[in-house]
């Protein structure tokens, strides 16, 4: 059965327990949490801050479902920077969200983050596309010791021009063969990318194993159901093929506010998922 999450950045105004209990009272099962909501200071970013985020969720009666949004914070961090000093602070980092997402029970993390991946001047994509892969060869070990599946996420051509459709990913997943390093599917990104329905994107890159999460929204980044895409394929598609990951809500737009728009996505996803049960 699959599971439905709120990112949290779309009420980022509350304080963490306060979302956890409007999440939980939306009827949202999960929360997925952008690292950067939670810290001014990264040193506070930490596994004993993951164990009390953790504990105040299930307070709520949800749990920790992701992380996403991974590199907005600290500043500078690039996967793909020609200083080898960048790059290694990059995946200290990085070391250190894997160690948070086990700690607060997180199954997933969500590698979006274009600004962080994209090309320096002069830089070429298969230059960045190299740097990617030698980042996610170096944190599967983590990954897998976390058991914490690592999804690189394919964005829209207007955010980066480093890794924009599902196909490209799984063969980035592929050059590492390991089951904590894996992509996704985000259903906006999907309609700026990609030449196939996003349901027979999924349908093919489950199958292979490739996909293990999904973020819904709509073509114009608000919520899900505020726009004209019809994601109702995707949902029939995910029950028939039994997908029982987390379906997780990510407006960019949040209308009328945040509050707001994750109750209206939730309520029309709900009705998604009631209809194809």
């Amino acid at each position: 059965m699959m599971k439905l999450a709120l990112c949290n950045e779309v009420i980022r105004e509350l304080s963490f327990p306060a979302q956890c209990e409007l999440t939980a009272k939306l009827g949202y099962s999960g929360i997925e949490i952008a690292p950067f909501t939670l810290f001014e200071d990264s040193a506070t970013f930490n596994e004993q801050d993951a164990t009390l985020r953790k504990q105040q969720a299930s307070d709520a009666g949800i749990v920790i479902s992701s992380l996403h949004w991974l590199l907005v914070k600290p500043d500078d961090l690039s996967l793909v920077s020609r200083a080898a000093s960048v790059r290694l602070q990059t995946q200290d980092w990085l070391k250190r969200v894997i160690a948070y997402a086990h700690a607060c029970g997180a199954t997933a993390l969500v590698h979006g983050s274009p600004k962080q991946r994209s090309p320096e001047n002069g830089q070429t994509v298969q230059e960045c596309l190299d740097r990617v892969q030698e980042t996610l060869t170096l944190l599967e070990p983590f990954a897998r010791q976390a058991g914490v599946v690592y999804c690189l996420e394919p964005l829209s051509p207007f955010e980066t021009p480093v890794v924009n459709t599902v196909e490209q990913a799984s063969q980035l997943v592929d050059a590492i063969q390991s089951p904590y390093i894996r992509t996704m599917l985000d259903a906006s990104a999907s309609t700026y990318s990609e030449s196939l329905p996003m349901a027979e994107v999924f349908e093919k890159y489950f199958i292979s194993g490739h996909i293990a999460h999904v973020q819904v929204n709509d073509h114009n980044r608000k919520g899900p159901g505020q726009g004209d895409t019809n994601l109702l394929p995707l949902f029939q598609k995910m029950k028939s093929l039994n997908y029982q990951g987390w379906v997780a809500v990510e407006p960019f737009i949040y209308e009328p506010d945040g509050p707001g728009c994750a109750a209206f996505s939730a309520g029309y996803v709900q009705g998604l998922m009631k209809a194809v049960s």
